[in-house]
């Protein structure tokens, strides 16, 4: 049989790489590329093990990508809900404004 590569082993792994600085986009954007990444790579990873002597190159790739996926996925969480406790604690407008985020940071501390 003719050696082949993974397919979008190189796809999985660019995603994997965008996912993590992608999640400072208030999370949203690397939990998407995230999981994209993740239901990429559980599908070539699906094809190496049902014929692992045609693939030759990309598997490590896959693998590398779907880490730094799971990386970027909880890096999207927990600034997400970073976000969401900002919000809760300061307003939409305070976030926006950074005069009134200083008053009412102040006002927490009590000065």
């Amino acid at each position: 049989m003719e050696q082949q590569k993974l397919p979008n082993a190189t796809l999985i792994l660019v995603f994997g790489i965008l996912s993590i600085p992608t999640c400072c986009c208030y999370g949203i954007v690397g939990l998407i590329l995230g999981i994209i990444t993740i239901v990429m790579a559980n599908k070539a990873l699906k094809l190496y093990a049902e014929n692992p002597e045609i693939y030759t190159t990309g598997l490590q790739n896959v693998k590398t990508g779907k880490i730094l996926a799971i990386i970027g996925i909880v890096l999207s969480i927990l600034y997400f809900v970073l976000t969401i406790a900002m919000i809760a604690m300061f307003g939409w407008e305070a976030l926006q404004d950074q005069e009134l985020m200083q008053e009412r940071i102040q006002d927490m501390l009590g000065q």
